[in-house]
């Protein structure tokens, strides 16, 4: 199981040129991979993604590429003629008009700007670079991959315990139920007798009490909670992609709890409704992080 919350960072060096990459993720409801690269790289991000969505199938990844290099290969200095031409004719100009000695120099043409210029080659489409920079992807994703695991199984101890203590409350629901109609058999008796009218209304009783036992029972609905609570363990031990699934059992967890809160009308079971509320609302929030 894999917590949706990562990071990885990888290097590597080859041939002059180092790349540092950078994953990171969050939670969230879809498979959503961001590559921020180089422009002078921008035919590899479609590398990148299909190496990412390998091992993502859920979160927003970001992917950040920093690229450094030391070869000429990389460069490419441009001389821009017309401009040193047109630099050349105003130094002559200045020369001639104020009867200037100073000589044109290489070192002096050179400095205006604009004259020469420098900018990175384009790395589209080389085996070389392709190599150095999946190779620190690699390494990005290996540390990224391990963290999503060691947060899911954090998140998994927790969820398990928290399950625990899910079924003991559905326990006391459990055990508590049988005894909502017979006290409100004996709240009625006991109402009936003040008005000194038992004897007379023996049927009305029971028919009250049989009326109030079907509306209140729980019984289905506390079988569902506990197949789901059972179904959500199973589910924590596989080792695929599980968040969906989660998210879908705490979904019916909460109905079943809000239907049998809305039958009893009783304040110990309205008591525990509240803690296991409490308690499924943590687990949800730990669903929301896992992949």
């Amino acid at each position: 199981m894999r917590s949706m919350t990562g990071y990885g960072r990888g290097e590597s060096s080859l041939n002059d040129r180092r790349f540092i990459v950078e994953i990171r993720s969050v939670n969230h409801r879809y498979n959503d991979v961001a590559i921020k690269l180089p422009r002078i790289m921008l035919s590899y991000e479609d590398k990148i993604k299909k190496a990412v969505s390998k091992e993502v199938s859920r979160g927003k990844t970001d992917v950040f590429v920093n690229f450094e290099t030391f070869s000429k290969d990389d460069y490419k200095v441009s001389l821009n003629e017309a401009l040193a031409d047109c630099y050349t004719d105003v130094l002559k100009t200045i020369k001639e008009r104020y009867s200037l000695e100073d000589k044109l120099t290489l070192g002096l043409i050179s400095r205006f700007p604009d004259v020469v210029s420098v900018e990175k080659a384009s790395l589209n489409e080389n085996d070389q670079v392709l190599e150095g920079l999946m190779e620190a992807t690699g390494q990005a994703l290996k540390g990224f991959v391990e963290m999503r695991i060691r947060e899911g199984e954090h998140l998994k101890a927790d969820m398990l315990e928290k399950l625990v203590v899910i079924r003991e409350i559905t326990g006391k629901v459990k055990e508590r139920a049988p005894y909502v109609a017979e006290e409100y058999k004996q709240r009625l008796s006991d109402r009936l007798s003040e008005l000194k009218e038992l004897n007379a209304d023996e049927g009305r009783i029971l028919t009250e009490v049989a009326i109030f036992a079907e509306k209140s029972c729980v019984d289905e609905e506390l079988t569902r909670l506990y197949s789901h609570i059972k179904q959500m363990e199973v589910i924590l031990q596989e080792e695929n992609s599980i968040g969906r699934k989660l998210d879908f059992l705490v979904q019916e967890m909460n109905r079943e709890v809000n239907t049998i809160g809305s039958k009893s009308n009783d304040l110990i079971i309205t008591s525990s409704i509240v803690e296991l509320k409490s308690e499924i609302e943590k687990v949800r929030e730990q669903v929301q992080n896992i992949e």
